[in-house]
């Protein structure tokens, strides 16, 4: 088996990209200064051509600074700010530079406007640049291409948080194909989609058979002998290795570091949604949850009517669900099944097609006609805004679990009721019902540790065309 297809060429196209951003900018600065005359009145017109070549040269100066910065190589976990950031520097170094040049030559004949103008539209040009070669690269990883098989040895809290980071961002191009542990109950289950591959000391062997470009080395800091064998077998074999610091099991999102003269300080941060972050995330839920409730409330009455039609009981389904730290609630829904479907449970136990302590049936006898539909759609869920409203859930967040499921939960599952679950989440529009349990709490767990509120407008925004197209319920 080979491993998958780099992607070619890119540095290069990206290079030539921004020559093309650079002296576009220049044309458009041209344009706005003496096309449309934009700042003072203009005593003598210069044409284009005069100022092309000043285009060519900031186009130089912005290509060498960012090569040699290393903004033409691959690096897989910056952000477009960052790649934004070195282009702005980049440019307004050019441009300094030219302006030293070009007023120094020729005062007169060039209008003081244009680099200014220049500057501007060719930062954001580049910037426009980034985000375009940023979307597809990781079009071409989801693809399959440059795509790095990466093994991941250790399964303890640090190797899980690198799980959950690799499953929740695919167009990193990261593909976990197994994970080796020492505990005999990991190496026995998957975790996820992820399976087990044996012990730490069947590395070697491992990089023998399978394709593997990248081992993450994630064990405890007592295992240094450990550690030390996994990276010799790597560099023998000629496959990259990174090493996870772990320190005392902490999750590697609550590390905090700073230095005290060159001495290395280590504090442990607060989980992300605390503090003003917990205030910002409830005010964007009540104005979220009362706007969608004004705007739902002819759909709500609708399928109210037609519940009542289709068959007898109440029009909703109360059912008890566990949020945050633990605390019950009474959670809102359209009754989607027959009267006493929950008594019903036991008997197709056998039938369940879900992982771990949830409960799914792809096509449960118990539902009604009308529930098939608002299921499908997720409308029997629209009366959880009114738990959003008053404080029991939020919009976004883990799903909100039953008290049966939670006391089957394995020590590590706990952590996702350190936030208050939500109408809609992470692992919501990332599969839904064809997530194992494992993968969805690995989400959750994420999402905690990653909390902002960009991240939770994308989740919403997300939700639109994973509810409209039914993807992965029932």
């Amino acid at each position: 088996m080979k491993a998958s297809p780099p992607i070619v060429g890119r540095g290069w196209l990206l290079a030539f990209a921004d020559q093309l951003a650079v002296n576009a900018a220049f044309a458009a600065a041209h344009a706005l200064r003496y096309g449309f005359g934009l700042g003072p009145e203009i005593k003598l017109f210069v044409p284009y051509r005069d100022y092309a070549p000043w285009g060519v040269v900031l186009g130089i100066i912005v290509g060498l600074l960012l090569g040699v910065e290393g903004g033409y190589t691959r690096r897989r976990h910056q952000t477009w700010f960052e790649s934004a950031y070195s282009a702005m520097a980049a440019t307004l170094v050019g441009v300094a530079l030219l302006i030293v040049v070009l007023y120094g030559v020729r005062p007169e004949a060039q209008s003081r406007l244009m680099l200014p103008y220049a500057a501007g539209l060719a930062v954001v040009a580049i910037a426009a640049v980034r985000a375009l070669d940023g979307a597809w690269q990781r079009r071409l990883r989801l693809r399959g291409h440059g795509v790095q098989r990466t093994l991941i040895v250790g399964a303890g809290e640090s190797g899980r948080a690198i799980m959950r980071n690799l499953m929740a961002q695919p167009d990193l191009g990261y593909r976990v194909i197994g994970f080796l542990d020492d505990d005999g109950t990991k190496r026995a289950q998957p975790i996820g989609r992820y399976a087990p591959l044996g012990e730490t000391a069947d590395l070697a062997h491992v990089l023998e058979r399978e394709p593997v470009d990248l081992v993450i080395v994630a064990l405890p800091w007592t295992a240094r002998e450990r550690i030390m064998a996994a990276v010799e077998a790597c560099e023998e074999r000629a496959v990259h290795v990174r090493i996870v610091p772990d320190l005392l099991q902490l999750s590697l999102n609550q590390i905090d570091t700073n230095s005290l003269n060159g001495i290395p300080l280590i504090a442990v941060r607060s989980p992300a949604i605390v503090g003003w972050r917990m205030r910002a995330k409830r005010a964007m839920d009540v104005a979220f949850s009362l706007g969608f409730l004004a705007l739902s409330a002819p759909l709500l009455l609708v399928v109210a009517a037609l519940i009542v039609l289709d068959s007898s009981g109440p029009v909703l389904f109360r059912q008890e669900r566990v949020g945050r730290f633990g605390r019950r609630f009474t959670c809102f829904k359209f009754r989607s099944m027959h009267v006493g479907s929950d008594a019903r449970r036991g008997d197709l136990k056998h039938c369940n097609e879900a992982t771990g302590p949830i409960f799914k049936i792809r096509s449960d006898p118990r539902v009604t006609r009308v529930g098939r539909v608002i299921r499908r759609l997720s409308i029997d869920e629209l009366p959880q805004l009114w738990n959003v409203v008053i404080g029991d859930m939020s919009m976004v967040g883990p799903r909100p679990p039953m008290p049966c499921e939670v006391a089957e939960y394995q020590d590590w599952h706990h952590r996702r009721l350190d936030v208050a679950p939500g109408l809609t989440g992470l692992w919501q529009v990332s599969g839904r019902s064809k997530l194992t349990f494992d993968e969805m709490v690995m989400l959750d767990l994420f999402y905690a540790e990653n909390w902002s509120l960009g991240l939770d407008l994308r989740i919403l925004l997300r939700t639109v065309p994973t509810v409209l197209l039914g993807t992965g319920a029932y």
